[in-house]
């Protein structure tokens, strides 16, 4: 029973921890956004995430953890590095730049959502459901409210459609992880995914024709760079992925419903930054087309811990029902 306590605690300060970083991201990169040119800014971003990670791994894991053995391997550490990490966060750069942090980060929340589509196409034992059906559109809607075209809309230009790319990439490379059936941990994943999204940034960032005269080297920009790299680059994502592992991918994805929170107070406190009622409301109908989807295994999974604290058992006695975004 103590162990069970001390492990829940643990899974809820990672989850916690992995919300208050993932949500500054927004906010530092608003701030940077204005110093540095966005696909440039990711990249070295990810420079400094990759840094860190290596000298993570070289004090705490062996080589035998880091080493891919399988095809499955390999491609997990792709579809972490190329889409989980590197073109997600580099349509978010770029789309931030039409966005505040708050709205951009509602836009992202949509990534849960998507997950169960990409999910009932790559995945044999996954249907989608009506409910999930249902859910997808509500968070459709959700976002068509936050955008607003017919009033100009809390996103500018081609902001919205950037940022959807973005939570696009991100669920399909969640997907794409499970269907690899990779033996990686997440952590070795990361270690892998976030150097190889640093050299796609910088590919990215010379194909879009970049300028370094765009860079402005400011006591702001390089406190952005510093916490995009080393806060939300590589520890954001090593509490994300252990929280995977160990709570599972629906109780992780919750994770998703804080950040907006996070960076909308970080925006305002920060950058003067505000959100309309229709960008609330827009929110709200986002958040209800993922309860719609996550409720059973939510509830089930709810069920499952009550009845093993009643039972005091240091395993759970009963199964979780599967929803088809896990």
């Amino acid at each position: 029973m103590e162990a069970d306590n001390v492990g829940a605690k643990r899974t809820l300060a990672l989850f916690l921890t992995a919300a208050v970083l993932f949500g500054g991201t927004f906010v530092a990169t608003k701030a940077g956004l204005a110093y540095l040119p966005p696909l440039f800014f990711v990249a070295v971003r990810f420079d400094i995430g990759a840094v860190v990670l290596a000298s993570y791994a070289a004090v705490s894991m062996s080589r035998s953890e880091l080493r891919p053995r399988t095809v499955g391997d390999v491609v997990g550490i792709a579809a972490t590095g190329l889409l989980v990490i590197g073109f997600t966060n580099a349509l978010l750069f770029v789309g931030q730049q039409y966005a505040t942090s708050g709205v951009a980060a509602i836009v992202f929340s949509l990534n849960p959502i998507l997950t169960p589509i990409f999910a009932a196409v790559l995945l044999t034992d996954e249907r989608l459901s009506v409910r999930a059906g249902v859910g997808m559109a509500l968070g459709l809607a959700g976002v068509a409210l936050v955008a607003n075209p017919a009033s100009g809309g809390a996103i500018s230009g081609p902001g919205v459609g950037i940022l959807f790319g973005g939570a696009v990439t991100s669920a399909l490379g969640a997907v794409v992880i499970r269907w690899s059936e990779t033996a990686l941990s997440s952590t070795a994943r990361t270690v892998w995914g976030v150097p190889l999204a640093a050299v796609l940034s910088h590919l990215l960032s010379l194909g879009a024709g970049e300028s370094l005269s765009g860079v402005s080297v400011t006591p702001t920009a390089v406190g952005a760079l510093v916490y995009v790299g080393v806060f939300s680059g590589a520890l954001a994502y090593l509490a994300y992925f252990a929280v995977i592992d160990t709570a599972g991918p629906t109780r992780a994805n919750l994770v998703f419903y804080l950040i907006p929170i996070v960076s909308t107070l970080g925006g305002w406190l920060l950058l003067g930054e505000t959100l309309s009622g229709l960008t609330i409301v827009g929110f709200a109908v986002v958040l209800s087309g993922f309860l719609l989807i996550g409720s059973e295994a939510i509830v089930g999974a709810a069920r499952e811990y009550i009845y093993s604290r009643q039972r005091g058992s240091e395993e759970p006695t009963t199964s979780v029902p599967r929803d088809s975004g896990d």
